[in-house]
């Protein structure tokens, strides 16, 4: 290279955006082709930092841990922009420059997690007198630093090295390739129709999501929807796919969107099928390089439950509660098949359907009456509200310029009691299936830390799927749609209102994984407290608040089919875990054999004889929690325990509620990763958590 290429290719540089390093990350303005030149030189620029930490350690929380520390500021404006921009902005050509620098980071990530040098030096000041003064956030750093660095292989040598590096670069990949595949899937299913017979039944919302749908992907840029004469177009993106499988009357119809569904990414280029057993096969293997038999073992060494026994006992308590009422739900669903003249058994695809039927009987109100109560802005105020009653902080929307993926983007800031901006968010609130992935999730765009003697603010994504407006309709907002944004809120607030300076121990950064679900689960509590609920209500066009009638059937409906809800989490709990304690990989056993048997236990009716249901189960084969689902009803245990407090306190005694919610905060939001979560529990609850509260809240004792 001479020197005017040279000079063109640092002026080119200078010019990427994500080679940016304070401010905000500049989304518009990054292109696929910024990421590997601004990936390339980022690995290069921290190879030569971590180089000079090598050739000098100094055994000192201010000589090694902090270096290390500054290092990561390179690839929050990097590495953890374009994880970000995959997942919501997605393309052919980002993936393609995604796969071509994925195999350099997980090599660098290696080679830094294996550094032998960076590894003594650690346990040097482990060993050395000033760790004896370290508060609790820095000596847990230590710790976790020095057990990650054993778990990535720092005492391998060899053959065996050599080939803990190649399953690591294999599994990157496959778990990328998996979660393309299952987006692709998603995409690639659409149902097209064309008889207004078809969409006798369905909601409002429904049929103009639908429409909408056809008019913007099969019509030009002039045709507009019509949600009363179609066409209509049915896809497995979850705001038409739910209502659809719920309101459509046409059982064939429902059948074929049900298979759709339960057989995603199991077919062609797309199948993953091959995937789920290479990576069985490969964590199976990675474990027992690092001394663990099971690869459930590995996973377990870094959570509350440190044993799978304590993992199925917890499993086996809930599910015999739950299965005799899951039982008696079934029943329930048959008599009112039989009374509206089902032919027939029930069928797996008319579920949702009859279970939606007897919904409306049972408590006479359906989700379509709701949705026009909860707009997303009125809910946003009344969510607000809420943190502010709580945890004494305000929250208020940005209305500036700042740099966004999508125009419907939102950024807000947050405020302690005396004004001061102590963190922001971004909240990307709507499903866009052509670009984004499924689910809902929050994470960091950046973390709290100190840079220059200054405490740096979080700043965090919260992102969700939820039903987008419709013409000049803003976002009407289904029940289970705002118990999502409450839950995804409650990860951001840990996120948000963390007090921990140490970066690695800031809002969730080493929070043991099976406790990250109780601050989210926790606020999902409060759409059943009436206050709170009638708070965030007006109808979009009246302004009329939800009549308190409403709010009682919804109260009364909580519990509707919890049996069932309860024994489908224990499954994939118990799914995820044989599959990476037990499952013998060269066994006679497929993995889908293993679901499917696990399934027999767990439901009332025999699974569907086509279901596929792991090809697209993203949380174990491309998610992070692999043997670790289970997490959620573990975390649920603790977040049900939590909300029980308040109930004790008495939720209409704003003093109470207000001093609890302080106690709240300064514990389970502020504390992190700096201590043990059953420490920080106890802390705030003054006992450890039993199921007593989940039982209880669950309809189940």
């Amino acid at each position: 290279m001479n020197a005017q290429q040279m000079e063109m290719e640092k002026n080119a540089l200078n010019d990427n955006p994500l080679m940016k390093r304070s401010g905000l990350p500049e989304f518009e303005k990054i292109q696929p082709s910024h990421v590997v030149p601004a990936m390339n030189a980022t690995l290069d620029q921290i190879e030569a930092e971590l180089c000079k930490i090598e050739n000098k350690i100094i055994p000192t929380w201010e000589g090694l841990c902090q270096p290390l520390e500054d290092l990561d500021l390179h690839f929050e404006y990097t590495w953890g922009v374009i994880n970000h921009l995959i997942s919501v902005k997605n393309s052919d050509e980002l993936r393609q420059a995604y796969q071509e620098i994925l195999p350099k980071v997980v090599t660098f990530s290696l080679r830094m997690s294996q550094s032998k040098p960076i590894y003594e030096g650690l346990k040097a000041i482990r060993a050395g007198r000033e760790f004896a003064s370290f508060n609790e956030a820095k000596k847990r750093i230590i710790e976790k630093k020095l057990k990650a660095a054993e778990q990535a292989g720092v005492g391998l040598e060899g053959k065996e090295k050599e080939r803990f590096n190649e399953i690591a670069n294999r599994l990157s990949k496959l778990s990328t390739d998996f979660s393309n595949n299952v987006l692709d899937a998603t995409k690639a299913f659409e149902l097209i129709i064309t008889d207004p017979k078809d969409t006798e039944g369905w909601p409002g919302n429904l049929k103009n999501l639908t429409s909408q749908s056809w008019a913007k992907e099969k019509g030009n840029k002039d045709t507009k929807a019509d949600p009363e004469k179609g066409p209509w177009r049915v896809t497995l993106d979850y705001p038409i796919s739910g209502p659809f499988l719920q309101h459509c009357r046409n059982a064939e119809l429902r059948r074929q969107v049900y298979h759709a569904q339960m057989t995603k990414a199991s077919e062609g280029k797309l199948d993953n099928t091959p995937l789920i057993n290479e990576i069985l096969k490969l964590r199976r293997e990675e474990a027992k390089i690092l001394g663990f038999e099971t690869f459930a073992e590995l996973s377990l060494s870094n959570k509350m439950a440190t044993t799978v026994e304590a993992v199925r006992k917890m499993g086996d308590e809930l599910a015999e509660a739950a299965m005799p009422f899951a039982h008696k739900e079934h029943e329930e669903l048959k008599k009112i098949a039989a009374e509206m003249k089902h032919p027939g058994e029930l069928k797996h695809w008319d579920m949702g359907f009859y279970a939606e039927r007897l919904r409306e009987k049972s408590f006479n109100y359906t989700d379509e009456m709701l949705r026009p109560y909860f707009p997303l802005p009125r809910v946003l105020d009344g969510l607000f509200s809420l943190a502010e009653r709580l945890f004494s902080i305000s929250i208020v929307q940005f209305k500036g310029q700042f740099p966004r993926w999508n125009e419907d983007v939102m950024f807000f800031e947050v405020r302690n009691e005396a004004g001061q901006v102590i963190a922001n968010f971004y909240l990307d609130p709507y499903s866009r299936p052509a670009e984004k992935r499924g689910g809902a999730w929050m994470n960091e765009c950046f973390g709290r830390r100190i840079i220059n003697a200054k405490v740096r603010n979080p700043v965090i994504y919260l992102v969700c799927n939820g039903t987008p407006p419709v013409g000049e309709k803003p976002s009407l907002m289904g029940f289970g749609e705002v118990q999502t944004l409450f839950h995804e809120f409650g990860h951001g607030l840990q996120g948000m209102l963390t007090t921990v300076n140490e970066a690695e121990a800031a809002g969730i950064n080493g929070v043991e994984w099976d406790a990250v679900e109780l601050a989210s689960q926790f606020m999902e509590n409060w759409c059943f407290h009436k206050k709170t609920l009638l708070g965030m209500t007006r109808h979009f066009e009246t302004g009329e608040p939800l009549p308190e009638d409403l709010f009682e059937k919804i109260k009364a409906s909580k519990n509707f089919r919890a049996g069932t809800a309860m024994l489908r989490q224990i499954e994939f709990g118990r799914v995820d875990m044989y599959l990476h304690h037990e499952f013998e990989p060269e066994g006679k056993e497929t993995p889908q054999q293993v679901a499917e048997r696990i399934a027999r236990q767990c439901r009332v009716i025999a699974p569907y004889e086509h279901e596929k249901f792991l090809n697209s189960f993203s949380h174990i084969f491309s998610g992070g929690y692999s043997a670790g689902y289970y997490s959620y009803k573990w975390a649920e245990v603790l977040s049900s325990d939590a909300f029980a407090a308040f109930e004790e306190a008495g939720l209409e005694n704003e003093n109470k509620i207000s001093e609890l919610g302080r106690k709240y905060r300064d514990t389970i939001l502020a504390l992190g990763g700096s201590r043990h979560p059953s420490e920080v529990y106890r802390q705030f609850r003054g006992r450890d958590a039993t199921t007593e509260a989940l039982m209880k809240h669950s309809g189940l004792k």
